[in-house]
């Protein structure tokens, strides 16, 4: 390992350890860890702070300000009106059903929507407590379950990769899409499984002040907009939505829709501009951006290529497939998250991976693809947007959050090692 690789892997060490103990305030540390890089030389000031203009990061501030916006609807307040009601019946059976109506939007969405699971985490935030089912519940789970699609038909992402992946090895993919889809149906039911064995393990607290629940359920009373900014609302939250999803194809106009969706909430009066500011500039904000140049500044090392070649040369060519594509994915998804590099760490592990399968004489489909999703199935740290957001939104300690999301990726991997193997026997 070089200097620069030690370094940088230390920062980000000691990054993590300031928010395990949560000593300082939340979106504060990871910008302290950016300042470190700078001092010590691994990225000058543009790229330690580049994640504030991230393009991911502008698109979660808009929809923050946007959800906000949303959640003054006569709408929304219907919506939490059942949800509460859901909340106050209260049981496993509630616990259960928002987690599968959260799941079956995803599929709508597609995995790793930021404008989806903004939307979930921050409707699911506005819920008072109740014994029968605390929001402490609910907020880690359904919050998740807006990366799990209940109906995984939406993954043309991920599906274009593994094509990619197999193809710059040389090799004919022969990889159906309702196979790739089963694949994906294993790890959501998997996250589910751990929904299911932590129901009551899960932390009982509320996640707002008592003055805070006292006005979000007098907010679901009815809406305080006139109806044409209600009309204003549904039009630019749909228009916002659509050029997220429209990205791809029309590049960062789709996030400038976005902001430009903020603006019509401003002058049409949905919002004023300190209601914009404080959601635009939200702790989570900090924390999200702040995590990017940190990430940026450890894959820029090299780290990741040189974890990878040495574990693909450490398992050899007589480890059991189970076990290879298991640790492959292992590896691409603490990568990823530690980089905040999806696809660049799916590119590095991927191939590594097909080339060890080729040379032991397997078909390396199923370790292609579980490799492909692994990459987004990290989230066992808040130092990425979703999970800081859960953390954050949910009010848990470190130590509430790890014990849940550490068996649920263990669990997720397994489930998605077995379902690629199914689908795709080597």
């Amino acid at each position: 390992m070089t200097t620069q690789m030690i370094i940088a892997l230390g920062i980000t060490i000691f990054m993590i350890i300031l928010i395990m103990i949560d000593k300082l305030p939340f979106g504060s540390v990871p910008l302290l860890a950016c300042l470190l890089l700078v001092i010590f030389g691994i990225a000058d000031i543009k790229a330690a702070f580049a994640g504030f203009s991230n393009s991911t990061i502008v698109m979660l501030a808009e929809f923050m300000a946007i959800i906000a916006a949303l959640q003054k609807t006569s709408f929304i307040a219907a919506f939490k009106r059942t949800m509460f009601k859901m909340a106050e019946k209260g049981g496993f059976k509630a616990f259960l059903l928002l987690i599968l109506i959260v799941m079956l939007g995803c599929s709508l969405f597609g995995t790793g929507s930021t404008a989806y699971y903004v939307m979930v985490i921050g409707l699911l935030s506005t819920m008072p407590y109740t014994k029968k089912l605390p929001p402490s519940k609910v907020v880690m789970t359904a919050g998740f379950a807006a990366n799990h699609p209940l109906l995984p038909f939406n993954t043309a992402l991920q599906y274009g990769i593994v094509i990619a992946v197999l193809g710059s090895a040389g090799l004919t993919a022969n990889v159906p899409v309702a196979k790739f889809a089963v694949v994906n149906f294993f790890l959501s039911m998997g996250f589910l499984l751990n929904c299911v064995i932590q129901y009551k393990l899960l932390p009982d607290h509320d996640i707002k002040a008592t003055e805070d629940a006292k006005q979000v359920q007098a907010a679901t009373e009815g809406s305080s907009l006139t109806k044409t900014q209600e009309y204003i609302t549904y039009i630019v939250f749909v228009i916002a939505v659509a050029g997220m999803l429209l990205q791809s194809s029309i590049g960062d106009a789709g996030y400038a829709i976005a902001g430009l969706s903020v603006a019509v909430i401003l002058i049409s009066g949905v919002m004023d501009c300190n209601e914009i500011r404080n959601s635009i500039s939200a702790p989570i904000i900090l924390m999200s951006a702040g995590v990017i140049g940190v990430a940026d500044a450890l894959g820029a090392t090299g780290l990741t290529d040189l974890v990878g070649t040495t574990v693909a040369t450490a398992l050899g060519t007589n480890v059991n497939p189970f076990i290879l594509i298991l640790v492959f994915c292992i590896l691409t998804s603490v990568l990823a998250t530690l980089t905040g590099s999806t696809i660049g760490t799916v590119y590095i592990f991927a191939p590594l991976a097909i080339a060890t399968c080729s040379k032991m004489g397997l078909d390396p489909t199923a370790a292609a693809c579980a490799i492909v999703i692994s990459g987004w199935c990290g989230h066992f740290l808040p130092i990425d947007g979703m999970p800081a957001m859960v953390m954050g939104v949910g009010n848990y300690n470190i130590w509430e959050f790890c014990k849940f999301t550490v068996p649920q990726y263990f669990i997720r991997l397994l489930a998605l090692t077995a379902g690629a193997l199914i689908m795709f026997p080597m």
